[in-house]
């Protein structure tokens, strides 16, 4: 007998964590189709050198790659953000510009893992590339608040920075040579603490008062209010710039459409992966800040540039599902409670078979998800029991020319005499 173990980090999902899911896929397709977003798909097989050195060192450590059957150096994809730079490079001739795209579909990366976290997962991908102003950043940051507004996810808090006004920081105090580095240490604020990360600024730079400079950077402002923390930044760089301007422009927008208030400039978001270049996110649910970011993203301009001359600037986010998913769970939140198979089984018994089928098919005409027990000769708790595995609130049976549908949670029972109102009772 083989060993039925999976390997770590993976997992299979039972039908009481993947019915969840589905529905948040599901959910999330809409808002994303409402805002003008399209489709696409690429393979989860790269060659190796479209994927090795887009993402940064330590991404580039946990890449699987290996030499296929044929001898070819192959990688699975990381993320979905570099295969579509590199989708674009191949079919940006057949796409309108700008070109709105959302992807949802598997990533691998052999890192630690933890809760929420897997080496296998799901990401849930929306860009826009062929345009680089204020208005398609703020495109981005209003689905983000209304993927989750569609959630019913009310206690999130977007924390938005620019890696462009970073790095005009760095220019001004000098080190602009060492950004790649020192962006990728400030990354690690959230869990390592300002003292470590001061201390390995100290190693980058090899200056004690630049490294406080950068400190002080990084913790500018109150974390509440948006526009005196943008004003800090301005004050340590000594001007306006073109990133600050852009700020104070996405900004307004928010106010406008009065979810300002979800959002807060938090200058230490730098995002890990190397290829951002303006204006970068993660998101926090409120409640439990602890897991993480459940939504990440941001401006990436020369990426595509990699594999083609057509320049493709792009903005993006990505929901992690997974973890958003295991948040959700520890919050017992009732996106993640709901793991109903269908809205009703039929129970029948054996020479009510055609009875049965032909009911079944009537109520799905009608939209209702129902479900037929295909055992009639197993006794009543055996059915039952199926039922309440798959979480099915109601269970449909015949008696004397009637409807009998028995509410599952409420154990109440109802005679009715048309399907109609059948289906009008499980709705």
């Amino acid at each position: 007998m083989i060993d039925p173990i999976v390997l770590k980090g993976f997992r299979d999902s039972l039908p009481g964590e993947e019915i969840p899911k589905k529905n948040i896929e599901r959910k999330l397709e809409s808002v994303f189709e409402s805002f003008g977003f399209v489709p696409i798909d690429t393979p989860v097989l790269e060659y190796e050198s479209v994927l090795l050195g887009k993402g940064g060192g330590e991404t580039d450590k946990q890449i699987f790659h290996f030499e296929d059957n044929g001898g070819r150096k192959v990688a699975m994809r990381f993320d979905l953000t570099v295969p579509f730079a590199r989708f674009l490079a191949l079919h940006h001739a057949e796409l309108p510009l700008p070109f709105k795209r959302y992807h949802i579909a598997k990533a691998w990366r052999g890192e630690n893992p933890q809760k929420g976290r897997y080496r296998e997962f799901i990401q849930c991908d929306f860009d826009i590339v062929g345009v680089d102003n204020a208005e398609s950043d703020f495109e981005i940051l209003s689905l983000m608040y209304a993927s989750f507004h569609a959630l019913g996810i009310e206690n999130v808090c977007f924390h938005v920075a620019n890696r462009a006004l970073f790095n005009e920081f760095l220019e001004t105090i000098g080190i602009s040579e060492k950004s790649i580095d020192i962006l990728r240490t400030v990354d690690k604020l959230r869990k390592i603490g300002k003292d470590e990360v001061r201390n390995l600024l100290v190693e980058i730079t090899g200056d004690e008062k630049k490294s406080d400079m950068i400190i002080s950077y990084i913790t500018s402002g109150d974390g509440k209010d948006f526009e005196a923390t943008l004003d800090a930044i301005v004050s340590l760089i000594g001007k306006e710039t073109e990133s600050s301007e852009r700020m104070r422009r996405i900004f307004s927008y928010l106010k406008e459409n009065g979810i300002e208030k979800f959002y807060v400039y938090d200058p230490s978001i730098t995002r890990g992966l190397d290829y951002y270049t303006g204006i970068v996110y993660e998101t926090f649910l409120t409640d439990y800040e602890a897991i993480g970011s459940v939504c990440s993203g941001g401006r990436y301009n020369n990426l595509a540039s990699l594999y083609t001359k057509e320049v493709l600037p792009g903005v993006g986010a990505s929901i992690g599902l997974d973890r958003l998913l295991a948040a959700l769970t520890e919050l017992k939140s009732p996106l993640a409670k709901d793991t109903k198979s269908a809205d009703l089984v039929i129970l029948y018994k054996p020479d009510e078979a055609e009875k049965a089928i032909s009911t079944a098919f009537s109520l799905r005409m009608e939209g209702i998800k129902t479900d037929i027990y295909l055992l009639p000769q197993k006794k009543a708790k055996a059915q039952y029991e199926y039922a309440e595995k798959l979480s099915i609130p109601f269970a449909l049976s015949f008696k004397d020319g009637l409807y009998e549908l028995k509410n599952l949670k409420t154990r109440e029972t109802s005679e009715v005499d048309s399907l109609s109102r059948v289906a009008e009772l499980c709705r």
